[in-house]
């Protein structure tokens, strides 16, 4: 799975709506509105690189009240979930 995380300028009147249509989009998992230079952030999640593309430029570009989009692709995701569920394996309660 890829993920990449988009940083969303959206027209100032709009970003609610924004953000509601960018969530309906196929390969966009999460949208958050945010403080800070960004007014949402989407986190989608593709199985081909190819198809950050179509999401991004092809999608969420094309969203009306939708400014400007800043991209960045993960390479690899560090979680205190993540880290529990290993050290869990074959117990039944982690104490």
């Amino acid at each position: 799975m890829i993920t990449a995380i988009v940083m969303i300028d959206a027209a100032t009147d709009s970003i609610g709506e924004v953000a509601e249509a960018v969530a309906d989009l196929p390969g966009v998992s999460e949208v958050y509105s945010v403080a800070g230079n960004a007014d949402l952030i989407a986190i989608i999640r593709v199985r081909e690189f190819e198809d950050i593309a179509k999401v991004i430029a092809g999608r969420i570009n094309k969203v009306p009240g939708v400014v400007e989009t800043d991209t960045h692709i993960a390479f690899r995701a560090y979680s205190r979930h993540d880290l529990e569920a290993t050290f869990a394996i074959g117990f039944d309660t982690a104490d």
